[in-house]
């Protein structure tokens, strides 16, 4: 095989996996590709991650290792390793064993039939009910807001053209999204089934309040969908309010009275609500303008340890 591949996963409190991990990435490798790499990402680990991946690079020379500052998130961190792979076919996965590595070919296999992302859905969802219902229903969620309507969701679990990468090659900010800045250099998506192995160790990062705040950077950071719905409830409430003003007169000419402060209140509530709602998203896409303009990193590398460089540190 004359393929050249780059894997790149972030790592997060991951040191009773990594080194597991590392050998069956390599193992399923070597006989599908000619080169590759592992590009590790270390996002901020609060346990010995980054002392196990040095000692894991020195013994191999596939294995790159960066140290972010602090922890930036998974997306952003995927960011970075995007960035610094060197060959033709990146390869996403997280650093858990949920994704096994032995499943990487039938990603590659589907890439080769002409897609430019091609995302690995697995076969049987492994979490509990809550967990695969939430997390079913955000990336269903995000596929629609981005405008992928083949694919009915979408998985950190991908692999897909590195050339992709110079349509976000300009990029900066500190809120990423990888699957839609991936919609800015192609339609051409696809999906494979795939095994997916039960968490052995550990428990997901992911709350509902971390899927909520990723659905709302989806929505105010990539679409535009919430400014269309406001102008859109701010059409139906000023037709609804015509409407009252007719009933208002009409009731004013056949009774001689208007009657009905509760009905008043009621009307004035529904209007301030719908205006502060408006209001709010305003605020939400103000708030990402102002974020953009301070121009805040996606992410900063502290150290790197790989073959060429040995052990840089950034400055």
């Amino acid at each position: 095989m004359n393929r050249k591949i780059s894997v790149v996963i972030p790592v997060y409190n991951s040191q009773k996996t990594l080194s597991d991990l590392c050998l069956r990435i390599q193992a399923a490798l070597k006989p599908i590709c000619r080169i590759f790499e592992i590009i590790l990402v270390n996002d901020g680990s609060q346990d010995e991650s980054w002392k196990i991946l040095q000692e894991l690079q020195k013994s191999n020379t596939t294995i790159k290792g960066l140290n972010l500052m602090r922890n930036y998130g998974q997306h952003n961190a995927l960011l970075c390793g995007i960035r610094t792979a060197r060959y033709p076919i990146i390869v996403t996965m997280d650093d858990d064993l949920q994704h096994p590595p032995e499943e990487i070919y039938k990603l590659l296999e589907e890439l080769e039939k002409g897609f430019d992302v091609v995302y690995g859905l697995p076969q049987k969802m492994v979490h509990s009910c809550w967990r695969n219902f939430s997390s079913k229903a955000s990336k269903y969620f995000l596929a629609k807001i981005l405008g992928i309507n083949r694919i009915k969701y979408m998985s950190s679990f991908r692999a897909f053209k590195t050339d992709l990468r110079r349509s976000f090659e300009s990029f900066n900010s500190s809120n990423v999204i990888i699957d839609a800045l991936l919609t800015w250099g192609t339609e051409n998506f696809g999906t494979v089934e795939v095994n997916e192995e039960s968490r052995s160790i550990g428990h997901s990062n992911y709350t509902l309040a971390k899927l909520v705040k990723f659905g709302m950077i989806a929505l105010t950071g990539f679409s535009t969908i919430p400014l269309k719905f406001a102008s859109f409830l701010g059409f139906f409430l000023t037709f609804f309010g015509i409407l009252i003003l007719f009933y208002v007169i009409g009731r004013y000419f056949l009774e001689g009275s208007i009657p009905g402060f509760p009905f008043l209140a009621s009307i004035i509530s529904i209007f301030s609500g719908a205006q502060l709602f408006a209001i709010g998203i305003f605020g939400e896409y103000l708030g990402r303008i102002f974020n953009r303009s301070m121009n805040y990193p996606a992410y900063v590398i502290a150290e790197e340890r790989s073959t060429e460089t040995s052990t840089r540190k950034k400055e």
